[in-house]
């Protein structure tokens, strides 16, 4: 203990004579031995108009980025939003439009519709009613289904590179559900609920207006069937297209016209 002391009382000593000396005033120097002040020295005819003239420092340009994109292209859809337990491979569309706040953040509204057949077991219809001796051969039957989701939310570009904007993307909104089956008659239901969305993607840049986008989202939709009550579905979506930006042209400044002398 009384070493760990000893080391430590030599180690605050050191410390405080460093700092004594780094904050004690330098002596001045004596009056025969003061400096006089050089002259100013003359330009030389290099600086005034010479084969090296004086570099310009130019100021640094504020990070460009589009403020406004416009997408559309068409969507792929895995989903379940009758719970009947079979995936259903649907086709649509998807588009959107993103406002940039910064060159991190904007903000997204988007509009999506899917459209196809969903495959529903017969023995257990619901949504559907139940068909009894009327119901078509087979252990299924195809339900047309259409789907439709309004969301907005938030959208996180990484601009790093040239070519390359990857992007995460985080939405909520509303979603709506219609099937149509003939069993013993034609039969209809619709539902609608809430709907989440998280996933992300990237997009190739082509030229400074447009892009191409690729994206990978999980959709989560809620919907309320009569026959089925208040349900999760987990679906998953794939989506290309095109992207248009606006382009802001860039200022000329007046050292771009008329350079430096």
């Amino acid at each position: 203990m009384r070493k760990c002391l000893g080391v430590m009382t030599v180690v605050a000593a050191l410390c405080w004579m460093s700092w004594a000396q780094a904050q004690a005033p330098a002596s001045p120097p004596p009056a025969d031995q003061e400096t006089k002040p050089a002259p100013p020295s003359a330009p030389s005819s290099q600086d005034e108009g010479g084969d090296n003239p004086v570099p310009f420092e130019r100021q640094v340009e504020p990070a460009h980025y589009p403020r406004v994109e416009l997408f559309g292209g068409y969507s792929f859809a895995q989903a379940g939003f009758f719970n009947a337990g079979k995936w259903a491979q649907l086709n649509g569309w998807n588009a959107s439009l993103g406002l940039n706040a910064a060159t991190w953040i904007g903000l997204v509204v988007e509009g999506s519709q899917y459209f196809g057949n969903t495959r529903i077991p017969t023995a257990t219809p619901a949504p559907f009613p139940s068909c009894g001796d009327s119901c078509p051969p087979g252990p299924y039957f195809n339900a047309k289904t259409r789907e439709y989701n309004l969301l907005f939310g938030l959208q996180f570009p990484y601009r790093k590179y040239e070519r390359w904007t990857p992007f995460g993307e985080l939405m909520f909104g509303h979603d709506g559900v219609r099937g149509e089956a003939t069993l013993a008659s034609p039969e209809r239901v619709v539902s609608s609920g809430l709907a989440l969305l998280a996933g992300g993607g990237a997009d190739y840049k082509v030229n400074d207006r447009f892009a191409v986008r690729i994206k990978a989202d999980y959709l989560q939709t809620k919907t309320d069937f009569a026959l089925i009550g208040k349900a999760k579905q987990d679906n998953l979506r794939f989506s290309v297209g095109i992207v248009i930006r606006n382009v802001h042209k860039k200022k000329r400044r007046l050292e771009e016209d008329m350079p430096p002398e």
